[in-house]
């Protein structure tokens, strides 16, 4: 019940709120940062090559667009295993856009990876 209740509390914040974009798999709610649980995107801030931060900026926008464009639910926790934070102390989340998984949109796009428990290489 308290995760239900979290979460329908999170997607009202999210709607109504200003969730600003930090890269492709980390989001800031009202000072929160929440880290998408289930993928892997190019980092922006600690990029280890050219290739990886133009496509971490690519997948920031389209981040941007996908929790502009319709009614947003946070569910909080990692799917696989219920962790609610991350090493750094973010908070672990899927997050729904009309009903449909960013994630999975963002890997299907080409703009991150499946999170395996541990970061891939972006550069060759």
């Amino acid at each position: 019940m308290l995760r239900a209740f979290a979460t329908i509390m999170l997607a009202a914040a999210v709607h109504s709120g200003w969730p600003a974009v930090l890269d492709g798999d980390t989001v800031v709610l009202d000072g929160t940062h929440i880290r998408i649980a289930n993928i892997d995107a190019p980092e922006i801030h600690h990029f280890h090559c050219d290739a990886e931060l133009r496509l971490g900026l690519v997948a920031k926008r389209r981040m941007a667009e996908l929790l502009d464009s319709g009614p947003v639910a946070i569910h909080p926790g990692d799917p696989r295993d219920g962790r609610l934070k991350d090493r750094y102390g973010r908070t672990l989340a899927t997050i729904d856009v009309d009903g449909r998984d960013v994630g999975e949109i963002m890997v299907a796009e080409g703009l991150a990876r499946p999170w395996i428990g541990k970061r891939q290489p972006w550069c060759n």
